[in-house]
């Protein structure tokens, strides 16, 4: 797979784990970057190491399909974005809908860890987001919460 996307230049959009947990979401989010020509970026500390079976039987063979970018942490990862780069903080603490972000090209989803969600330092400090929960509980799973938000970026970007 190329590194442009279709229907223009460069990634899709950019999903972004802070510290994530469990090898499986990350390889079934990896799966989700791969199929939509999305960026992978991981933002250590990880819960698991990136050999571990669980991940690779998550993401099989997409990872060959997938740009997976590691960082050091939060400051490192700021210090590869672009001038203009928007990232969209998803979270339970939010109160505007992903389906009214109005997502661009290039964009940056962000999502944190899968026991405690992104710190409020973090997520106070860029435009939040939140996925509908019309039938309550806490948070939805991590994979399933990117790959719900990352094909709502590709549908408002692409026009699927």
């Amino acid at each position: 797979m190329s590194d442009a996307a279709p229907g223009g230049e460069g990634p899709l959009l950019h999903v972004v784990l802070f510290e994530p947990e469990k090898a499986g979401n990350v390889g079934n989010v990896a799966r989700t970057c791969a199929v939509l020509g999305a960026d992978l970026h991981l933002i250590r500390p990880f819960g698991f190491h990136l050999h571990d079976r669980e991940f690779r039987r998550a993401v099989m063979d997409y990872l060959e399909g997938v740009t997976l970018h590691e960082h050091a942490s939060w400051t490192a990862f700021q210090g590869t974005l672009g001038v203009g780069a928007r990232v969209w903080a998803f979270s339970t603490h939010a109160t505007d809908l992903h389906t009214r972000a109005g997502f661009r090209r290039g964009d940056y989803l962000l999502f944190g860890p899968e026991s405690r969600g992104l710190p409020a330092w973090l997520r106070d400090a860029l435009p939040k987001l939140k996925l509908p929960q019309p039938g309550g509980g806490r948070s939805l799973n991590l994979s399933v919460a990117a790959g719900v938000a990352a094909f709502e970026a590709g549908r408002q970007i692409e026009g699927w």
